[in-house]
């Protein structure tokens, strides 16, 4: 791994008008955070939440949050090292991706659950 990422979801309580049916920003977070660590075990990353109506006092998350609000972005919107992953109901594979740039590896190991 070449470098610890951060990665930002931007969201909101209520579910984006147009994701209907979609789980909320926070559920979101809490899947993403669980899938990565699963996917990329022992290999680092720092997430943080972001409400974007309530963003908190970085400039650089204010500004985004207000980004979100004014281009009318589906959230969550999923934000790696500073550039938009995903954005509305976010895919794995689209995230997996962008980790992958930046050095983390797949982890090969068999899955936990066996037929029988």
């Amino acid at each position: 791994m070449a470098k610890k990422v951060t990665i930002q979801v931007y969201g909101a309580e209520q579910v984006c008008a147009s994701c209907v049916g979609a789980p909320s920003s926070k559920d979101t977070f809490e899947w993403l955070g669980a899938a990565l660590s699963r996917k990329y075990p022992g290999q680092p990353f720092d997430m943080r939440y972001i409400d974007i109506f309530s963003p908190g006092d970085d400039p650089d998350e204010k500004a985004f949050a207000q980004k979100v609000l004014d281009e009318d972005l589906f959230y969550p919107v999923v934000v790696i090292e500073g550039e938009v992953a995903a954005e509305g109901n976010p895919t794995l594979k689209k995230i997996y991706a962008k980790m992958e740039q930046y050095g983390y590896t797949p982890s090969n190991a068999q899955s936990l659950f066996r037929t029988v």
